[in-house]
């Protein structure tokens, strides 16, 4: 073989060897990565070729799949889907997922490790493949009485059981139906892309009650209290607490005033039923910046991890100086507050200041309903003492029985809630919102139940904006709902 002969022999050896090794790259090195690339169109028509699993609420779906044409053989279902998107999230054929429906898209969709066995003995047996279930911890007549009660408002409700931590309600308003673009139509993409508008106050896409932080109002006054009451600047809630009214912001010339109520002095009862700003303005600067954001710690506040398993937005409670600070301690200032994080102060006030971890995954199944994995419940914090616990009780039942929030009353059952009407805007100028934080505890000593409202009622009258007034009647009909659901 004369040489130019042999250059080009080596050549294409060089080139078949490279076309080989790229070969084994692909199909031993980046098969995995392939696989599952969301870019990759088989991965999808994979994921739809079967029914998917249900999102179980009561012991009964709330899901479901349907047979459709084209290379996707399944789409998603939901019944009452505004309700519960909130809880579930949406599964689209044409724009992914999120929440529940993506966090355990592997064992609804039948491709989570756990499930090899069966699938492969299903693919021996010529059995079509099944997806799992994810049975919630969510009660269906809470949810309904808050998704009723929120109306046409914009708002939301979290409803968790103070002693497990379990999620009972999670409700956001405006809210949106998945099955409207569960699938890859034209139809499909109309109904998404009217969800995306950029600049949209309504966002229904935008989970309020998880990811939406807001100025807590007099509901954080609860927090503030306990701080005091935990670093002894207070020891008795019926003790004069020698407070002037109004009260001197520190280091600044701005005087606080009270809506209502006589504030001058007032017990720390008083305090909290009539909703002195002047008092827990002065607590929060006597127990200063450092103990309140370490009591607010305590409640959850600055935790940026935490998973129900979907992602709560961190609400905060700020360094501060001191001005600030005795505002933040009355709810406003710099502070800010998912409607689930106020749900965890009242329900570590009713579980005797322990704070349990909020889930809302009861039990993941096979679809042979073989339990895969079940959730403990898990305690986050000692929040408060189980003394001081008794007297911020004894203090926010005092608050229905003859305060603000007479509107939470149940018949037979003792409740304990704090109002709170929270201004926000550049010098307070948008509509406040209501909120409402509450418990209900039964004859037996137990609380089932501790639920927090929100509510932006654009279309209300400035003055009639009240957590009594808007947020607690919806707090009363959630808790109603979970104590008749026990009967």
């Amino acid at each position: 073989m004369n040489k130019p002969l042999r250059r080009i022999a080596i050549f294409c050896g060089l080139l078949v060897l490279t076309l080989l090794l790229r070969d084994n790259y692909l199909q031993y090195v980046k098969a995995d990565t392939l696989a599952s690339d969301t870019k990759n169109r088989r991965v999808n028509i994979t994921r739809y070729s079967t029914p998917r699993g249900d999102i179980i609420v009561d012991g009964k779906a709330i899901t479901g799949s349907v047979e459709t044409t084209g290379d996707y053989k399944y789409k998603r279902t939901w019944k009452d889907g505004a309700m519960w998107a909130p809880v579930t999230g949406f599964s689209s054929q044409a724009f992914g997922a999120n929440q529940l429906e993506k966090l355990e898209d592997g064992i609804l969709s039948g491709n989570d490790d756990r499930l090899f066995f069966r699938n492969t003995l299903d693919m021996i047996t010529g059995k079509e493949k099944e997806g799992g279930s994810v049975v919630t911890t969510l009660n269906s007549a809470a949810q309904k009485a808050a998704y009723n009660g929120l109306g046409g408002k914009k708002g939301a409700v979290a409803a968790i059981d103070p002693s497990t931590g379990k999620i009972l309600a999670l409700v956001s308003t405006p809210s949106y139906d998945p099955s409207k673009f569960a699938g890859s139509s034209s139809k499909d993409q109309e109904a998404w892309l009217a969800v995306q508008k950029k600049n949209d106050p309504d966002d229904p896409m935008l989970n309020r009650a998880l990811r939406e932080t807001y100025p807590a109002g007099s509901t954080f006054k609860v927090v503030t209290g306990a701080a005091a009451l935990e670093n002894g600047v207070v020891s008795g809630i019926d003790d004069a607490t020698k407070t002037p009214d109004p009260f001197r912001l520190p280091q600044s010339s701005t005087d606080l005033t009270n809506e209502h109520g006589v504030c001058e002095n007032a017990t720390l009862r008083e305090a909290l039923r009539v909703s002195c700003n002047t008092v827990f303005a002065k607590m929060a600067d006597n127990v200063g910046n450092e103990k309140m954001i370490e009591q607010a710690e305590k409640f959850g506040f600055n935790e940026a991890e935490l998973d129900t398993p979907v992602r709560a937005a961190e609400s905060v409670y700020p360094k501060d100086n001191r001005p600030q600070n005795a505002l933040d301690g009355i709810g406003q200032g710099s502070m800010r507050a998912t409607p689930l994080q106020m749900a965890m102060v009242a329900s570590a006030v009713a579980n005797d200041g322990k704070l349990m971890k909020p889930y809302m995954v009861d039990e993941l199944k096979a679809p042979n309903l073989d339990t895969l994995e079940a959730t403990k419940p898990q305690e986050l914090s000692q929040a408060v003492s189980a003394e001081t616990a008794q007297k911020l009780q004894d203090m926010m039942e005092t608050v229905v029985k003859s305060g603000t929030g007479t509107a939470a009353k149940i018949d037979g059952v003792t409740v304990g809630g704090k109002t709170g009407t929270a201004q926000h805007g550049l010098k307070n100028s948008e509509k406040p919102y209501a909120w409402f934080i509450s418990y209900a505890k039964l004859s037996d000593g137990s609380a089932p139940v501790a639920v927090a409202v929100v509510v932006e009622d654009g279309a209300a009258n400035r003055d009639d904006i009240t957590g009594g007034g808007l947020a607690a009647p919806i707090a009363r009909s959630v808790m109603k709902a979970v104590i008749d659901s026990k009967k």
